[in-house]
């Protein structure tokens, strides 16, 4: 069963683009992994995507043969063991995460100031929309990080233009 987590996206609707994201310690923790993981695993992961660019072709080339394989190594005495309190973030803070994946803190001063530098003039113009997201949607975020600044506007926003524009074209053919 893929569990989803949640975000809340603030859309601005006169560029199409995720101005940023406000996340709850799960979903900062959770991203904040993913970007903290191995070069060797996000390859292995995203290999299945069908990832573009060179970093797979680096990875496999034949002067890495001769560097041992390297594992991801978990002590004996953290496996399996969760502790409520642990992970990068703090529990009673809200985060902000901008389309980039930059994660901070969130606060009033902070999104008024984000709103003036994306030159929001119409709030009205502004929408929200909460996302939920599991493995499938990590992984295109994960992948999107590598090629794009525009990370959250090109998998919550993009995609879902995409898939209407489809389902539109499929509905129109029948």
């Amino acid at each position: 069963v893929d569990t989803k987590l949640s975000m809340k996206l603030l859309i601005d609707t006169k560029t199409g683009k995720v101005l940023f994201v406000e996340a709850e310690k799960n979903c900062a923790d959770f991203l904040l992994h993913i970007l903290s993981l191995p070069v060797s695993i996000v390859i292995r992961l995203l290999n299945k995507e069908g990832m573009i660019g060179s970093l797979p072709n680096q990875y496999n080339s034949k002067k890495y043969d001769k560097l041992k394989k390297m594992n991801y190594i978990v002590s004996e005495g953290v496996k399996g063991v969760v502790a409520a309190k642990s992970g990068f973030v703090k529990e009673t803070v809200t985060y902000m995460v901008m389309d980039d994946l930059v994660v901070k803190p969130m606060s009033t001063i902070s999104s008024i100031t984000l709103l003036n530098k994306f030159k929001v003039k119409d709030v009205g113009l502004l929408q929200e929309k909460v996302v939920y997201f599991g493995m499938k949607e990590a992984l295109k975020m994960l992948k999107a990080f590598f090629e794009l600044k525009t990370v959250l506007t090109n998998v919550f926003i993009s995609d879902a233009k995409r898939r209407r524009k489809e389902q539109s074209e499929t509905e129109y053919k029948t």
